[in-house]
């Protein structure tokens, strides 16, 4: 039956909706009402330092009666030390030891009995209930959580070690002493690899340690790593700088010998250079032929020959030793009889002065050969303008009327630019003008005349022609056709 009365007031899906916003509301107001004492969450701070823990009981009806108000602190789970009371009738009173001369109330109030304590302590991490014994409701309670931090205590140090083929640390870094956990960071460029352990201290604390791993070679000996340690409490990385100390035997090499020792010279000297870590202990010279010739004086690593001659022509030998190993080298002096003359060559810097000058001067050279090349193929190209129309010889549409003459041997030959001729009628010599220049000046077509002489010359012609034929034949000369456009002129005689 009861199924049955489910199934029949099934409630609509809005209505669900308004149900549980309702309900949601009504537990939120019931929290504000049993909520009556106001406390910080939570709060952080630093040992040796002081902290405020604040309580106030909110009472908007002003119904509760406030009895006695108590800090109670629980340091871990399931532990709870009453450290301080107040009571408006008995006073106030400081239960624990370990706080009675650390805590006091800022205020003699039962509505406000906010605490200081003093010198804090890492130990004094944990919760802290400021708890109201109330009539009628009972305890009211609000509760703050008290987070000690430390800064740590940064450290770095490099670890001696000596030259091999295993992996060995070389570097350590530190944090010590803080809260929350630090984090160590290594930098450099040498290939190494690190490991990271913690430790708890007994106070809350934490100590991180991180060492620096790699195989050393005598390559490795002054390279720099570096330690960067973060932490909430710091307000910027801490970063050291840590330089490498591998230790490895003598490496040695003699060095000074210019292979001009002649007989007679008094400024030939040795140096042995001996590369090691720790420096050399020892360096002797000794000679393949037996003891060191008279003529040589030995200065540590020096080796001095005062007067070059037959006995210092022999092989030096050079040791070193340090507490890991020694090392020798030599060097066989030939003694020559004459000074070797050695010619300088040129420093260093004439060489690349003289070899950069050598290019600018043929990027010069190139230069000018391209802009003159340029300047030809500029010249020799086609006309980068449009050249005028050609201009007609005449504009005068009249028929001219000239003598039928045949031509003759000298007539019919090509007259070349420039030739003078003459007119077979007896006239001024004329210079043929068709050259290239008036050619390209009237656009490729003849030369044009002025129209005065034109007509004038015309005139003239008809003249000495009428006269020259008019003996032996009574009628007209056919009149030449001369088409609008041709030359006028006569063809070319040549003397």
């Amino acid at each position: 039956m009861a199924r049955d009365y489910a199934s029949r007031c099934s409630l609509s899906p809005v209505r669900k909706t308004w149900l549980a916003a309702a309900a949601a509301i009504l537990l939120a107001f019931q929290g504000i009402g049993a909520q009556k004492v106001r406390v910080e969450e939570e709060l952080e701070a630093y040992p040796t330092e002081s902290v405020d823990l604040r309580c106030q009981f909110i009472d908007g009806l002003g119904k509760t009666k406030l009895t006695q108000v108590s800090w109670i602190w629980e340091p871990i789970d399931g532990q709870r030390d009453n450290i301080a009371v107040y009571h408006p009738i008995y006073g106030q009173s400081f239960p624990n030891l370990s706080f009675r001369d650390r805590v006091v109330f800022l205020q003699n109030s039962l509505e406000n009995p906010s605490i200081r304590i003093s010198k804090l302590r890492m130990a004094d991490a944990g919760r802290y209930t400021c708890e109201y014994a109330t009539y009628p409701s009972g305890n009211e309670q609000g509760t703050t959580t008290l987070t000690m931090l430390a800064k740590p205590k940064n450290s770095a140090k490099v670890v001696t070690v000596q030259a091999g083929s295993k992996s060995v640390v070389v570097a350590q870094c530190e944090a010590a002493d803080g809260k929350p956990a630090a984090t160590i960071k290594w930098l450099g460029s040498v290939g190494g690899n690190h490991s990271t352990t913690t430790a708890n201290g007994p106070d809350g604390t934490v100590t991180v340690r991180s060492e620096y791993r790699l195989v050393p070679t005598p390559a490795d000996n002054g390279r720099d790593v570096v330690c960067m340690v973060e932490q909430r409490t710091q307000e910027q990385p801490w970063v050291n700088t840590v330089k490498l100390s591998v230790e490895y035997p003598p490496s040695v090499v003699i060095e000074g010998y210019d292979n001009n020792w002649y007989v007679g010279r008094s400024d030939a000297a040795l140096l042995c250079l001996a590369s090691a870590n720790p420096e050399p202990t020892t360096v002797t010279w000794t000679a393949a032929s037996g003891s060191l010739p008279d003529t040589v004086m030995v200065d540590g690593n020096k080796l001095t020959v005062r007067k070059v001659d037959d006995a210092v022509n022999t092989t030096f030998i050079c040791e070193a030793k340090n507490k890991h190993g020694a090392s020798k080298h030599q060097i066989t002096t030939i003694v020559i009889e004459k000074e070797r003359i050695i010619t300088p060559g040129p420093s260093t810097g004439a060489v690349i002065g003289g070899i950069l000058g050598a290019l600018a001067f043929i990027c010069i050279i190139g230069g000018i050969i391209f802009f003159i090349r340029k300047r030809q193929e500029d010249g020799e190209g086609p006309p980068k303008h449009k050249p005028p129309p050609p201009v007609k010889a005449g504009s005068s549409t009249e028929m001219l009327n000239k003598p039928s003459e045949p031509p003759t041997a000298t007539e019919t030959a090509p007259l070349s630019p420039g030739e003078v001729y003459y007119e077979p009628t007896g006239g001024e010599p004329v210079t043929n003008l068709d050259d290239e220049s008036t050619g390209a000046l009237n656009g490729g077509a003849p030369p044009v005349l002025d129209d005065s002489a034109k007509y004038d010359n015309v005139n003239e012609l008809k003249d000495r022609a009428d006269d020259g034929h008019h003996d032996s034949s009574n009628h007209d000369t056919p009149a030449a056709s001369i088409a609008r456009g041709e030359s006028f002129v006569s063809s070319a005689m040549y003397v």
